[in-house]
Formats: structure tokens, C-alpha cells, sequence
């Protein structure tokens, strides 16, 4: 797999879109980033998990899956070997980002009163 792949899988969950940080790719769900090519140049993906999620996978597939460095990994921000993933882990791993973040999005919106009339 590449970043043209990780590109086109992350593109193709509903509503998802693509956008920059910091100068690097990052994809997008309801405004909030669920996967990044920050480190495209290393050949790795980044994954926005929850530690759990990222312990899964890290069990699952430690030779694909790592935890990002410092602060970022141990919340659950989870790199991705982008060559040695096979086109299932990839998609694995981009869907467990998206729904994490569809989830964590739903969380956080203040619930709405009804307006009397």
C-alpha cells in the first residue's frame, strides 16, 4: 500500500474530506480529522484511535501497526506501515479512525432544546 492508496480509501467513507495540517494531508469527518500523511515521508499512514482501538490493532498486526511517539500514541494516534499493509489492514484501520471519530463527533454536540411556541 501507499499514500495514494490510504488517499483514496479515506476519501471513500461518507462524508469524508480531504484537507491540510500543518502542511500535510489529513482527512476529515463532520470538520475533525480522523487520519493524517504527516509522516508520508517515513512511509507511514497515522490513525486517530482511542487507545483501545490502537491496542487491537497493535496485538493484531504489531509488524503494521505502531503507537505514534510521546503524548499523540499514548492517546491512541497510531502510525501505519504503509508498505507492508495489506490492502485489508489498511481499510481496517482507516474505518476503526472513521468511526471513532463519527462517534467522538455525536459525543460532543451539546444536545438541542426544544423552542416553545
Amino acid at each position: 500500500m501507499d499514500a495514494n492508496d490510504f488517499r483514496e480509501l479515506a476519501l471513500g467513507f461518507d462524508d469524508a474530506e480531504e484537507s491540510a495540517h500543518m502542511g500535510a494531508a489529513d482527512f476529515r469527518v463532520g470538520g475533525r480529522i480522523f487520519a493524517t500523511l504527516a509522516h508520508e515521508h517515513l512511509g507511514l499512514g497515522n490513525l486517530m484511535l482511542s487507545p483501545e482501538l490502537q491496542q487491537s490493532l497493535l496485538t493484531e498486526a504489531p509488524e503494521v501497526f505502531l503507537p505514534v511517539s510521546g503524548g499523540w500514541g499514548r492517546m491512541g494516534a497510531t502510525h501505519i506501515r504503509l508498505a507492508v499493509a495489506t490492502p485489508e489492514q489498511l481499510l481496517k484501520g482507516l474505518q476503526l479512525a472513521w468511526m471513532f471519530r463519527v462517534q467522538k463527533n455525536g459525543k460532543s454536540r451539546a444536545p438541542r432544546r426544544k423552542t416553545q411556541g
